[in-house]
Order: C-alpha cells, then structure tokens, then sequence
C-alpha cells in the first residue's frame, strides 16, 4: 500500500496544473447510445468560438481570398504551389511562433493553466542543434510544412483534373456540413492507428522517437516530426479521394490536422484573456503521452485507448495502473 501511495503522490508533484478529471472522452461511442449527450458534446465544439469554429472561419477565408482558382491547379506548376506554401508557412508562424511568444517568452498568463513545471530551455546533443526550440523549428518548417502543403498540391491537383471526387453546397448541404464535424472524428480514428504503428520499436526508432525528443512540448512541438511521421500523420486526407468534398474541406482538414497539433501541444490546458478563458488550447491527455509515452496514444473523440487499456484519465488511481501495466509490458518484454 505504500509503494502505491508513493507513485500517487509522485504522480501528482510532476504536475504544476492538472484539469479536471477524470478526462472524459466523448460519448458518441458510449454504450448505451444517447443522443442528448451526442448533442451537448457536438454544441460544446460548434456552437462557442473554439478551434473547430475559427479552423472552419479561416478555411472559408482562405478558399475565398487566399486559394488560387482551381481551374489553375490542372497543371502543376511553381506559382500557385509556391502561394500554398507561403501561406502555410505563415499560418504556422502566427499560430505556433504566437503562441510561443506570448505563453513562453512574455508569459502573458504566468504558469496559470500551464501543466509542466518545466521551461522550454532544453538543450542537448539529441536536439538538433543542440537546442529544444530550434530542433522544433527547424523539423516543423524544413519538413511539416512541405509536407502538409504537398498533400495540398496533391488533392487540389486531382480535384482540378477529376482524378477525385467533388462535391458542391447545392448537390447536398446536409453532407457538405456534416463532413466539417465529422472530419475531426475521422482524424482522430485515424492518428490513434497511425500513433501505435510509430509506437512499433523498428518505427519509433526510424522516425517516431524526433518527436518524443520533447517530454515536455510547446507549440512548435506539434508539427516537430520526421518526415516520415509527417507523412503518415497529414495521411489521413487521402481519405478525400473516395468521400466527395469541396476545397474548402480540404483546406478545413489539412489545417485542423496541423493547427491543432500546434494548440494541442501548446503545455496550456487555456489561453486566458484577463483571467478569463478565452480559448481551450492544450491536451492534458496529450500531455501525459509526452511524459510517460506508453498511454494515451490517440485524442479522446474516439475511444480506443480505452478498448485497448492505454487510456490514462489524469487520475491518481488511473497512474497506478498505468504503473503497472508498464511494469507487466517491460516484463513480458525482458522475458
């Protein structure tokens, strides 16, 4: 009883701030199925300014102001390519380079909200250059971003020349909406598949173990991968070539898919406006992955770390049996 105690209040010193818990996931696959819960859990994402609302703004602004006609992507060439770049590029500076600046160089809100003790001053010969924050930099911009933009060119590309299929607001707005809610439950279906392949040692050594470099993550971790990884990771797009969409769904995909990895690694559970929460930002469940590795290896939309017993729900109780589950994996392992 005491070894457990022990690793309990262990468990709860590693923590500078931990949200409620026990860390839900959502009820769209809870037993027996309940479509008031369905409900509130959709509201709670859709219906208040969150990252699903603003991804969905800025696709629309993009595909309206930033997006080079489609007509113009039959054939590839360096001028619209090179706009989907730079625009990426600059998304991702404002959202990771602002975050960073403002959470972990001003430190606008302090440590309030901010679930690792720890600074973001990691330096060392596993970095790239020696240093946490510009090995992140360095594989979000020289790797993430090209790679997120080359599924761009892809699909755009086959959309222009029919290659994959279209869909229009008028040929079924039921559809054409429903695909904005359920595109982030498709990526999370997907990431949790993808996440365990990379968790395999020959993968986790090739490609996987860049991004655990970060046992503590800021936003430029999110998108700090091995091209490999990248290209597994923004996979989950492909899905387009077999489900009718417009452009604007892949611009709302590919951005939720990279933006999101950014907030969702952001090490604050809230951004604060006048200590007011103004906007959920970070994923303690993520979190945890970072520091302990062998749990929470999807998001909470879809429950399979739960099916498959990784789920770590932020608890005391639930850490002790993460314990040993560890202890039984590294035995069985040794043995």
């Amino acid at each position: 009883m005491a070894a457990r105690n022990t690793g309990a209040s262990r468990f709860t010193q590693q923590w500078h701030y931990r949200p409620d818990t026990p860390i839900q996931t959502s009820p769209l696959f809870r037993s027996p199925p309940s479509p008031a819960n369905w409900a509130r859990w959709i509201a709670a994402r859709w219906l208040v300014m969150g990252e699903n609302v603003i991804i969905a703004g800025l696709a629309w602004c993009c595909w309206a102001m930033l997006q080079p006609p489609l007509v113009e992507m039959t054939t590839l060439s360096v001028g619209w390519i090179s706009q989907l770049l730079v625009r990426n590029l600059l998304l991702i500076g404002i959202v990771a380079g602002g975050l960073h600046l403002c959470l972990h160089v001003r430190k606008t809100q302090g440590d309030k909200l901010k679930f690792d003790p720890r600074t973001l001053d990691a330096t060392g010969p596993n970095f790239t250059f020696g240093s946490q924050l510009r090995d992140n930099q360095f594989w979000t911009l020289a790797s993430g971003v090209p790679i997120w933009t080359a599924f761009e060119v892809l699909m755009f590309w086959a959309m222009a020349n029919g290659v994959i299929p279209r869909l229009g607001f008028g040929q079924n707005p039921v559809w054409f909406l429903a695909l904005f809610l359920l595109t982030p439950i498709w990526i999370s279906f997907h990431f949790y598949w993808i996440h365990r392949a990379l968790h395999w040692p020959p993968l986790y050594r090739i490609a996987h173990a860049l991004h655990h470099r970060n046992s503590n993550v800021g936003p430029w971790s999110g998108l700090s991968m091995h091209p490999i990884e990248h290209l597994l990771f923004f996979s989950s797009i492909l899905i387009h070539w077999v489900v009718a969409s417009h452009p604007i769904h892949i611009l709302f995909h590919m951005q939720h898919q990279a933006l999101t990895a950014v907030t969702s690694h952001s090490g604050f559970d809230d951004l604060l406006m006048k200590d007011t929460k103004a906007l959920s930002l970070g994923n303690f469940h993520h979190q945890m992955h970072h520091r302990y590795y062998e749990c929470n290896y999807g998001n909470l939309e879809v429950p399979w770390d739960k099916a498959f017993g990784s789920f770590h729900d932020g608890t005391e109780a639930s850490h002790e049996r993460f314990l040993q589950r560890r202890r039984a994996l590294r035995a069985s392992k040794s043995g």
